[in-house]
């Protein structure tokens, strides 16, 4: 007679090793980082001591490579010996040795600190690594918020007032329009191939790269539905997106547009959201954000067919290539 096995005692073993298993890894990943930290570290004192200072180090990097090559084997190449001076280098500026070795929540790994030590700029690298931590980012996704350009995006979106504060804090969702980027870059959708596309095959590729369009969303986005149809006198409206943002608490509507953007696309996003917030938000819930995703936009015909006290609805554009970084720091010195 085949025995029955317990399947509830089974799962409280296995999540148990696996827990232990993210355990272990973090801190593999903890004590690697402090490692080289110290290395780093000793590099740079042991060089201060030399009389000529750059020769001096080069050949001390190369010496120090050849002995652990020998005895530990990949992982200490002179590149990656360099790597970790410059990682001393870089973060004992902004603190000192013993407050970053104390950091209980250096949740980052090495490849997440060799990706932030290639930006130069301070502000812009405590960004990334604040939301690295925060959003629990893989070094994948931190990579392509990276090359993205998701902190000049925000920049240029953001209250120039509310700047500092996002090197301080990262992003933060207190308005609506916290959640806006401009533009949104859709490069995982692949349609740059296509020389033309219709609305239907962005919804569709969108829905097809769920995962990936709701990082570019950003924090807090739950997707909710497709196509959503509104009804009243008889006649049928559909809302291409509709998320929920659990920070903001309100419901997020989105259309597409893969034209120049028009004041009658503004009136229908302004229908929707107020057929939202009279019709299925609840009363514990905030104003519904409508959002328009368009190639091409007016800031004029944005901002004459809008109230001046408009919080809700907003209007980006969106590119299916990656953005060119030059081309958006043009844009910020801009609108200094």
């Amino acid at each position: 007679m085949e025995e029955k096995i317990d399947k509830n005692y089974i799962e409280k073993v296995v999540n148990l090793l696996e827990k232990s298993r993210r355990k272990l890894v973090s801190s593999v990943n903890h004590i690697m980082v402090l490692t080289y930290y110290e290395i780093g570290r000793i590099l740079v004192e042991e060089e201060q001591e030399g009389s000529e200072k750059a020769e001096y180090a080069k050949s001390t990097i190369k010496n120090l490579s050849k002995r652990l090559l020998e005895e530990y084997g990949r992982g200490f190449s002179v590149r990656n010996l360099e790597q970790m001076r410059k990682f001393y280098l870089v973060y004992s500026k902004t603190q000192t040795a013993s407050a970053f070795l104390s950091k209980q929540d250096l949740r980052l790994s090495w490849s997440h600190y060799l990706i932030l030590l290639r930006i130069k700029n301070e502000d812009e690298r405590k960004f990334y690594e604040i939301e690295s931590v925060s959003g629990n980012w893989s070094v994948r996704e931190l990579k392509r918020q990276f090359d993205t350009s998701l902190y000049e995006r925000l920049l240029l979106s953001t209250d120039k007032n509310e700047v500092k504060k996002m090197s301080k804090e990262g992003q933060l969702l207190n308005a609506p329009k916290d959640v806006i980027k401009e533009p949104y870059v859709l490069e995982f959708l692949g349609l740059d191939e296509k020389v033309k596309y219709s609305e239907n095959d962005l919804e569709n590729a969108i829905i097809n790269k769920l995962e990936y369009f709701l990082l570019e969303l950003g924090k807090g986005f739950a997707f909710i539905a497709r196509q959503k149809r509104i009804s009243f006198d008889e006649r049928h409206f559909y809302i291409d997106l509709v998320f929920y943002n659990r920070i903001l608490n309100c419901f997020v509507l989105i259309d597409l547009k893969i034209g120049d953007l028009k004041h009658q696309d503004i009136g229908q996003m302004q229908m929707y959201v107020n057929y939202y917030d009279r019709e299925m938000k609840l009363e514990s819930e905030n104003q519904t954000i409508g959002l328009i995703l368009c190639k091409e936009k007016s800031e004029l015909l944005v901002k004459y067919t809008l109230p001046e006290s408009n919080n809700q609805i907003f209007a980006s554009r969106y590119e299916t290539v990656l953005p060119s970084k030059t081309d958006l720091q043009k844009l910020l010195n801009n609108n200094d």
